[in-house]
């Protein structure tokens, strides 16, 4: 070994191998020499470990302390690189723990389903404009085709201008919306896109919690992978919350500018679109700059978008979008709510969006209304009256106007069908009838005097008694004796049956004072029974809808013709239409006849002056007017031919304006045969065997106003 030292071999350093090992299987062990000189076996280098023992002192020339420290900070660097990935990790362990606990709350993906909108049933008047809209949303849904291109590209412009480049989540909007927040820019803003604005309508509540805008975050992916960008437009557009209870633009463009979203101008969409940011701050019929300005930053964005051209930029911000007044008091309404309560009766229950025809006039109903509105606003006051209702129907009984109180914003309640008021001596044609039907005429004499029937003693309303007059003479002035008279002759049983017969369908008390309208009514009760002594005794049912359809077209349902029968008798309806023709000719309704028109009408007042009503009808049209209090208080002497004759009169000749007169259909009763001059005594008006009623007095001395009738009837 000496040997081989001397001539400068080297022996390799062992590296894993024990002491005295070799990895040369051919020189496994050593000579005895070799164990015995140890120092002659060290390697020929030094061992690396003695080199590091004495390190150069700091600031020395060598170069051992220099990378030491370089070591030293690839050794920190290193290890905040690998905690940071270790925290970085952990928060994606835990963040995922909290989405994954979070979705768990929701219902199973493959379960969810975009939730039905709740059905909205659009009323139209009978030439096919927009009445109302009944339903939570305000609005029927529309599609992206139905509107103008630059509807849905306005809300894309103020609301996500990112829509679709971005898959539900926009992390660059996130992310700017936090920077120009920190910077204090446009106040605070949000990086939610439509899609999440959308699940947040669809399927979460308003509140503003971290829960809920990682559900709401969830269902954006959801929504992104399941529907196309613009169905997920369109389904924002309809659902999107506008302010005044109007959900999507249909609703919203019906709401503020009195017309459809297929309608509107750009500067209209730019109103709507910017509104869906506060709909109660903006809305722009309670503060109209706050709106317009927003407007106009939405403008501003179509145009930077390339969403209209910057010449329809500068028309829309020179012509902004403006808000109708709303005139009128709303009284469409309560027709809206009407169709409503009978609207289940023909159709169910409504799943989806309808259409509902119905046979409203809307020319006439603004017609009504005002006239209503004005009187009251005129003179109730002084005469203390506060409410009135108007009810107008065609002799078929389909419903033209339909007015049930003073102001629909004030009170929903419908007077003029819900309200049961004392008709008053309106109801008297129901006796009269039944007393021509049991045998008497126009012309049969009944004594007009004080009368005391089982105590109860009905006077005049002038206290005037004008002695024997015909029956035809008592309706035109409305005399109360000759109708107290009567029902104790026909019964007041028969009377009941003879309203009902006509469409009088509230209960009525069997007692004499029916006769003068003591049993309560609803106008539009009244008003039904009218027509038939306008439409040729026919029966009426009163009707609103004539069709309803689907939006896809599907026709739900349409009213047929109805034949309801004959319910008065020809030779009976001439009669009561001559005697009706009367009132409106010399009575208590002279002051508000048609003229060239057939007219037939009837007021009535009740004790106190609690209520007033004017009942009337031509070949045309039959209207209803109350007027009174709703409190049933008095009025200070308001009559059915006063205030109710003035709207009914001033309403009817506008209605019958350029119209070809028409006569009734029943005609007008001619009166008995006058017998020959040959002294014969003129034979009763009561059936041949028929006993004199016992209110029948002996003959006195005629009045001065009968005279000319007496020598009339017994040939002078």
């Amino acid at each position: 070994m000496n040997d081989r030292i001397s001539r400068g071999e080297r022996r390799e350093p062992s590296f894993g191998y024990g002491r005295g090992e070799s990895r040369d299987d051919g020189d496994m062990r050593l000579s005895p020499d070799d164990r015995a000189t140890p120092f002659r076996t060290a390697p020929a280098r030094p061992e690396p470990a003695r080199q590091l023992r004495n390190p150069p002192k700091r600031g020395g020339n060598g170069g051992g302390g220099g990378g030491k420290r370089r070591r030293r900070r690839r050794s920190l660097f290193g290890g905040l690189i690998y905690w940071t990935m270790v925290l970085g990790l952990w928060c994606v362990i835990g963040l995922g723990g909290i989405v994954a606990y979070y979705a768990s709350q929701l219902p199973p993906i493959n379960q969810l389903t975009v939730p039905k909108r709740p059905p909205n049933i659009a009323i139209l008047a009978a030439d096919g404009s927009l009445l109302a809209n009944r339903g939570e949303t305000g609005g029927r849904t529309v599609t992206i085709g139905e509107v103008p291109p630059y509807l849905p590209k306005a809300f894309v412009a103020i609301e996500d201008r990112r829509f679709y480049d971005h898959f539900g989540i926009d992390p660059i909007g996130i992310t700017r919306a936090v920077v120009n927040n920190l910077r204090g820019r446009s106040g605070v803003q949000g990086g939610s896109t439509l899609t999440q604005q959308l699940a947040k309508n669809l399927f979460l509540t308003q509140e503003r919690t971290a829960s809920r805008k990682i559900q709401e975050a969830i269902l954006s992916l959801w929504l992104e992978r399941t529907y196309s960008k613009n169905q997920i437009l369109e389904l924002y557009l309809n659902r999107v919350y506008f302010g005044s209870g109007a959900y999507g633009v249909e609703a919203a463009a019906q709401r503020y500018f009195n017309k459809s979203a297929r309608s509107v101008t750009i500067a209209e969409a730019a109103m709507l679109a910017g509104l869906v940011q506060a709909p109660s701050r903006l809305a722009p019929n309670r503060n109209p700059e706050l709106a317009e300005k927003r407007a106009q930053l939405v403008i501003a964005a179509m145009a930077d978008q390339g969403f209209i051209t910057q010449d329809a930029a500068k028309t829309a911000l020179t012509a902004p979008a403006e808000v109708p007044e709303r005139i009128g008091a709303g009284s469409v309404n309560y027709a809206a709510d009407y169709v409503m309560d009978v609207l289940d009766d023909f159709i169910g229950a409504v799943d989806g969006d309808v259409t509902v025809l119905t046979t409203i006039d809307s020319r006439l109903q603004a017609s009504a209304e005002t006239t209503l509105v004005d009187a009251l606003s005129a003179q109730g006051a002084k005469l203390h009256a506060s409410q009135g209702a108007v009810v107008s129907l065609a002799p078929d009984g389909a419903l033209r106007a339909l007015i049930g109180g003073r102001d629909y914003t004030r009170s929903q309640f419908n007077r003029a069908t819900a309200a049961k008021r004392q008709p008053g001596s309106s109801f008297k044609p129901f006796v009269y009838l039944t007393a021509m039907e049991k045998g008497l005429t126009p012309d049969t004499i009944r004594d007009d005097a004080p009368v005391s029937i089982k105590g109860w003693e009905p006077e005049n309303y002038s206290r005037n008694y004008r002695g024997p007059v015909t029956l035809a003479t008592a309706m035109q002035h409305s005399l109360n004796t000759v109708a107290a008279r009567l029902i104790q002759e026909v019964t007041p049983k028969e009377v009941i049956r003879t309203a009902q017969r006509l469409g009088i369908t509230s209960a009525l008390q069997p007692n004499l004072s029916l006769a003068l309208g003591t049993s309560e009514v609803t106008p539009l009760e009244m008003t039904a029974a009218y027509a038939t002594f306008a439409n040729g005794g026919q029966s009426v049912l009163p009707y609103v809808i004539r069709e309803v359809r689907q939006t896809d077209g599907k026709v739900v349902y349409a009213r047929k013709a109805a034949n309801l029968g004959q319910v008065i008798q020809p030779q009976y309806l001439a009669m009561m239409d001559t005697m009706f023709n009367g009132v409106m000719t010399g009575g208590t309704g002279a002051k508000f006849n048609i003229p060239g028109w057939q007219v037939g009408g009837k007021s009535g007042t009740t004790q106190d002056f609690r209520d007033a009503w004017f009942v009337g009808f031509t070949a045309k049209l039959v209207t209803a007017v109350w007027v009174g209090n709703d409190d049933n208080s008095n009025m200070k002497r308001v009559t059915g031919s006063g205030l109710p004759g003035e709207i009914w009169g001033k309403f009817m000749k506008a209605a019958h304006v350029g119209s070809q007169p028409i006569p009734l259909p029943g005609g007008f009763w001619q009166g008995a045969p006058r017998p020959l001059d040959t002294g014969a005594p003129v034979a009763d008006a009561r059936q041949p065997n028929e006993a004199p009623p016992s209110s029948d007095r002996a003959w006195a001395p005629p009045a001065p106003q009968e005279k000319n009738f007496l020598e009339r009837l017994f040939g002078g």
